[in-house]
């Protein structure tokens, strides 16, 4: 399972607002099968097979031309980790026990 952070920015809407934007996407990304996905401040967490986690980029992509952008600019970095299973969710957790270890030692000084 691949996991892709992606920052779409629409340009030449004539507002500096893009809310209705980001709104728009996650309405098409809670269409789409075959991934998961989490809105953050700053961009979009998609997981899923790397495969269809492109295809969703190109939907998300295109759907900012439909509703109205003269330009799209789309940054994409993705994880792909085939040695072993990888989510977002085992990520998170992995860092958090690392913080623990952390803290017991700091206490233990």
């Amino acid at each position: 399972m691949a996991i892709a952070e992606v920052t779409i920015i629409p340009i030449g809407t004539g507002t500096t607002s893009l809310s209705a934007y980001v709104a728009d996407m996650q309405i098409t990304l809670s269409k789409q099968e075959g991934i998961t996905y989490q809105l953050t401040p700053m961009s979009t967490i998609i997981e899923g097979p790397l495969e269809r986690l492109l295809e969703v980029i190109g939907i998300l992509h295109e759907g900012c031309f439909t509703s109205g952008a003269a330009r799209v600019s789309t940054a994409v970095k993705i994880d792909d980790r085939r040695d072993k299973q990888a989510s977002c969710e085992q990520k998170m957790q992995s860092v958090n026990q690392k913080l623990q270890i952390q803290t017991t030692k700091k206490d233990l000084i």
